[in-house]
């Protein structure tokens, strides 16, 4: 199942990725992920970052090829992204290369503190192409994220502005 949410706007853009099983926040393992459901997440980014005057895409899918697609039509339409890529963190080579092709700021994003779990969550495959990451702050880790971007998007506008764009 794929679900996407858009917002046609000519202000500048973030998509925001979902992964695997969180179409299933708020029901699944609630003492984990919480429960904050998908939809009240993407309703919460949105409202934000149309304060921030930024434009917001969301997007969830449970298939590593969908997720793949995504970023590469990133190009050209968003100025930036924040990722949970939920189980294919820790064995996505695909997703991984895909926002290799990207020139674009990234921030992965976990709801849980991927670093306290079980030792095969502990290994992000994008941990070292990625801007930041954000994890162990539930639901609000998406806001921090979103923040976090508009605020390197600003100063990257700003004549001043050096460093790279990751």
């Amino acid at each position: 199942m794929q679900k996407e949410s858009f917002s046609d706007d000519t202000r500048t853009s973030v998509l925001v990725i979902h992964g695997p099983n969180l179409n299933f926040l708020g029901r699944r393992e609630p003492e984990i992920y919480g429960r904050t459901t998908l939809a009240r997440i993407d309703a919460q980014l949105a409202a934000a970052a149309d304060k921030l005057g930024l434009a917001i895409e969301s997007f969830q899918s449970n298939h590593e090829g969908g997720i793949v697609e995504k970023i590469q039509q990133a190009v050209g339409r968003h100025q930036a992204l924040i990722i949970n890529p939920a189980a294919y963190t820790h064995t996505s080579i695909a997703i991984r290369d895909a926002l290799l092709l990207i020139d674009m700021p990234v921030v992965e994003v976990h709801l849980s503190n991927i670093a306290a779990r079980e030792s095969f969550r502990r290994r992000s495959v994008i941990a070292d192409v990625v801007s930041g990451r954000i994890a162990g702050f539930g639901a609000h880790g998406y806001l921090m994220a979103l923040e976090a971007l508009a605020a390197r998007l600003k100063a990257a506008q700003t004549p001043a502005a050096g460093g790279p764009r990751r």
